[in-house]
């Protein structure tokens, strides 16, 4: 009954016509701390109720409506709570809205203590977790902040709780950094060029993922299919081959247009797609998503959409007219949407991934789409290429489960992701390798006819074709298999960056099988600045990620050659500072940030402090980043990016050296 109780309540507090009102406007609190002896305070908490409201008892119980005061997780490691205790007797009735259950509440004042035991001067912060109500109106659950701190003589005070805008202490915008005035004029990330660069690979990508989702069983039938019909429909060769053409621009345009919506998901802090890509909940959704696409490839069930919507375009589609064609695309593409919705999913989780959002998004669906829609075309155009294409049979079924496989193995690079940011240790680097190696195999032993579906049996003759792919996954697994022994061939270069780093191993690796080069520091900038400063070196920055694949191949293929490992070890400190670190920061240390346009940012975590440092004095948020500056924070060089070439990365390391010695 009590559970009931309470649903009923939250209903009318979501549902409520006033369950918008913020439950501070109806209770206010004060706070204040007696010390008892060495260790043992009492926190007092006093309410100010607003007249005719009512405030619910911490005698309350769990499954009831109450207030609660709670410790955040690091307090709640040095504090323990002895006794909790109200002054006053609170009020003790039946409340008909409730069923008359018996409730519990205080009206115009409340008193709780708290007699707790200090062990650490460390800050002691929580939140006020409770719900008050008058009549039928209910206010909150609300959680108000409270903080208590130590000052310089050991007194304990009450603070104003929160988070505060930062006045004192870490100063994330550092003066002395300017950008434009390097000591000497090299490196630099390339701007807009390498952002170019990396689009037209994106598009590149979307048109391979397009010409797969053409030869799936779904779509590739279609294309003889449509010319013809087309062709022969028309009045004309003329008018069939522009009908034929305008149907691949509306394939091409309906996927574009995908992308659109994305576009208001875009705006925000310099991090937010840092924040989605290493989101650690979000990457375990995309693991279920693309494993979900996996068992639907390999025949559990398809994707479709709804069959009244497809059922509603397909009767607007007529080829007489341009908006019919139109609606003979769009047809297209929600019936293929059981072969091709695994992998728009696939692009789009790959655009949330990468710093370019919803634009990359674009130019994937634009690749996605063109390969999609160019063969209509260009079979109209010349309709006696029909007769080269392959018939459909079962070798699109294999194509179909291939690609099930390769959906597993990126189900594991997402979960890897969100174990990585987390540090759970689920997924070391020897069992991710170990899994994906399996997978690899079953792939070769599926296409050698060893591994066999019901719906989809081996061929009597296996295809030449089959063979070669069927070999080159075998050789995969091959190549992968070191990785799972502690020696030099852990380091597997042509796969670095999906699997974790070799640091992150259920061995000890030796540190020159590792990154080849160790930060002397990690997440401590400013212990990192101290000691380039003791020790008379430039410091040479990593902005990187635990979810970083081209970090992951920096310091796996670029890092251990002996000329940069030389430069590095010999003349800079290097520091490694974790954008995506999702470790609390301690309550003294986390503030309200004003970014230079004058919005508010919270800097509760690792990652939130050095995401933000880069990106307020280096107007750049993609990873790696290396920055080379003295102990006082000059700049020596322009910061460079992702660098595989190790030529050009030790220019750039040895022109920062140059141009450290030219001021030391």
């Amino acid at each position: 009954m009590r559970k009931i109780l309470l649903s009923v309540l939250f209903a009318l507090v979501l549902l409520g016509a006033n369950a918008q009102d913020s439950s501070t406007t109806h209770v206010q609190w004060q706070y204040s701390v007696v010390k008892k002896d060495a260790d043992n305070y009492k926190l007092v908490f006093t309410a100010a109720i607003e007249k005719g409201w009512r405030l619910f008892s911490v005698t309350m119980k769990d499954d009831e409506p109450n207030t609660r005061i709670l410790l955040d997780s690091l307090s709640a490691s040095f504090v323990t709570v002895n006794t909790t205790a109200e002054l006053k007797m609170p009020v003790t009735a039946k409340e008909p809205l409730l069923d008359n259950a018996t409730v519990k509440y205080f009206e115009e004042t409340s008193t709780i203590e708290l007699l707790v035991t200090i062990k650490q001067p460390q800050p002691v912060t929580g939140v006020i977790n409770y719900l008050a109500y008058k009549g039928n109106e209910f206010a909150g659950p609300e959680a108000v902040p409270f903080r208590f701190v130590f000052d310089a003589a050991g007194g304990l005070s009450s603070a104003k709780g929160g988070l505060q805008e930062a006045v004192t202490g870490f100063d994330l915008k550092r003066n002395a950094i300017d950008l434009k005035n390097p000591v000497n004029n090299c490196g630099g990330t390339g701007g807009e060029d390498s952002a170019n660069k990396s689009l037209w690979t994106i598009f590149v990508l979307g048109f391979l993922g397009g010409l797969v989702g053409l030869i799936m069983p779904c779509t590739f039938p279609m294309i003889p299919l449509t010319v013809s019909f087309f062709t022969k429909r028309a009045a004309n060769k003329k008018q069939g081959i522009t009908n034929a053409f305008l149907y691949g621009f509306f394939i091409f345009l309906i996927y574009v247009l995908l992308s659109v919506p994305f576009y208001f998901l875009d705006a925000g802090s310099s991090d937010v797609l840092n924040n989605i890509s290493t989101n650690a909940w979000l990457n375990i959704v995309f693991a279920l998503i693309f494993l979900v696409f996996a068992i639907s490839f390999f025949g559990a069930f398809e994707i479709t959409l709804p069959s009244r919507f497809t059922n509603n375009v397909d009767a607007k589609s007529n080829v007489g007219s341009v908006g019919g064609i139109f609606f003979m695309a769009l047809t297209l593409a929600i019936v293929s949407f059981s072969c091709t919705g695994p992998i728009l999913g696939s692009l789009l989780v790959g655009a949330l991934n990468q710093d370019g959002g919803a634009l990359q998004l674009t130019m994937a669906m634009a690749g996605f789409g063109l390969a999609l829609g160019l063969p209509f075309a260009l079979f109209a155009l010349f309709p006696n290429w029909l007769s080269n294409l392959p018939k459909s049979g079962s070798w699109m079924n294999t194509v179909k489960i291939v690609f099930g496989f390769v959906e597993l193995a990126l189900a594991l690079k997402y979960l890897s992701n969100a174990d990585l940011v987390e540090h759970w240790g689920l997924l070391k680097r020897e069992v991710f390798i170990g899994i994906w190696l399996l997978i690899s195999l079953a792939t070769s032993l599926y296409l050698f006819g060893i591994l066999k579906f019901s719906y989809d049996p081996p061929p009597a003759k296996l295809s030449t074709g089959r063979k070669i792919f069927a070999s080159l996954f075998l050789l995969l697994a091959i190549y992968l298999a070191p990785g799972l022994t502690n020696t030099k061939y852990a380091n597997l270069s042509l796969v670095s960056g999906f699997p974790p780093p070799l640091t992150y191993s259920i061995y000890q690796h030796n540190a020159d099988n590792e990154k080849g080069v160790e930060a002397q520091l990690i997440n401590d900038y400013e212990a990192a600045l101290a000691l380039a400063k003791k020790e008379n070196k430039p410091l040479l920055i990593d902005f990187t990620g635990w979810a970083c694949v081209n970090c992951r191949k920096m310091e796996e293929n670029v890092w251990p050659n002996p000329q940069i490992k030389k430069l590095i070890k010999e003349n800079y400190i290097l520091v490694s500072l974790y954008v995506d670190d999702r470790k609390k920061l301690l309550p003294a240390e986390q503030f309200i940030y004003t970014l230079p346009d004058g919005s508010k940012k919270e800097i509760k975590t690792i990652g939130n402090k050095f995401s933000t440092l880069q990106s307020v004095n280096f107007s750049n948020a993609s990873q790696p980043l290396y920055v080379a500056i003295t102990a006082n924070e000059k700049l020596l060089t322009l910061p460079v990016g992702y660098t595989p070439d190790i030529n050009e990365y030790a220019a750039w390391l040895q022109c920062g050296i140059d141009a450290f010695n030219k001021i030391k």
